[in-house]
């Protein structure tokens, strides 16, 4: 592990997947822990896929290839090629390994930036060919301890939006996928999303479309707990179905997974982005500490 740390908070991150495995503050850890019986991740990078590929099978060129579920980066061993007080970046590039699956050379670039009670975690992928587009999605998929977990009590707590009307989400309809033509209001109270033992039976919520920016934890008194903010086109929030996990995921994404049924090229899938030769992609998401 790799540690970061100030008056306010301690990080640690792994090289393994550039993996963001711990946020401390005043001895409270406030990312999950990857227990099995859940969820064995803590906060795995999305790339080069958000979600599925429909049957695990996309087309590049008219040529059929695998991909598993959100990809393979979250799986590889990363080079850390800075560490400073406050900062820590990470980088993969394509091997003989990921062009069998992903037949395009890349260089993926994640960091993490610690500012007081705030952690920027930074993206940066870039296209190092001289001949062909990349097309790729990225994501994020941080869990976080719910502030208050007593089996007793159904309550979990609440989330909140920049924006509290008008909102509506996409839900995972088969094998994985979307069907991105239903669309269902996200139902709030006074402002708020009701986190409860049955919340997440629908699997995950997806909405998209930039329709927030910005989404806070808070406990069953409603004060805040923390706060994930973004400026990416999609929202994937999401715990266990049918497990009363005690976390829950806030994930910005660049992409998501296949509409069901798809069967087109790979470059035309929803929510691709795409870079010419020698063009680079930057991102940045901030989580917030708020207690």
């Amino acid at each position: 592990m790799n540690t970061l740390s100030n008056p306010e908070l301690t990080l640690q991150v792994s090289p393994h997947g550039a993996e963001l495995c711990s946020i401390v503050r005043n001895g409270r850890e406030y990312l999950w822990q990857a227990d099995p019986a859940y969820w064995k991740r803590h906060s795995p990078v999305l790339f080069p896929i958000v979600g599925n590929v429909w049957q695990s099978t996309y087309l590049h060129k008219g040529k059929a290839y695998t991909m598993s579920q959100h990809g393979f980066a979250r799986d590889m061993d990363f080079e850390l090629t800075h560490a400073s007080a406050d900062e820590l970046r990470y980088r993969l590039t394509d091997t003989a390994e990921t062009r069998g699956k992903y037949p395009f050379p890349f260089m993926l670039e994640i960091g993490y930036r610690l500012r007081g009670r705030c952690i920027d975690v930074l993206w940066q992928v870039t296209n190092p060919s001289t001949e062909a587009d990349l097309h790729f999605q990225i994501g994020a998929h941080p869990a976080f301890h719910l502030p208050e977990h007593a089996p007793a009590d159904p309550r979990r707590g609440f989330l909140g939006f920049d924006r509290t009307e008008g909102l509506n989400y996409i839900r995972i309809a088969e094998k994985g996928c979307v069907d991105p033509d239903t669309h269902y209001p996200l139902e709030l109270t006074d402002g708020l999303l009701p986190l409860d033992t049955h919340t997440f039976d629908i699997d995950t919520f997806i909405l998209e479309d930039g329709q927030v920016h910005e989404v806070t934890l808070c406990a069953t008194d409603k004060h805040a707990v923390l706060a994930v903010r973004f400026d990416a086109p999609v929202l994937g929030l999401w715990s266990p179905p049918g497990k009363d996990a005690p976390f829950v995921c806030i994930e910005p994404w660049y992409g998501r997974c296949d509409r069901a049924r798809y069967s087109g090229e790979y470059k035309d899938r929803d929510h691709v982005q795409h870079l010419a030769p020698g063009e680079t992609f930057e991102s940045c998401y901030t989580i917030e500490i708020m207690e």
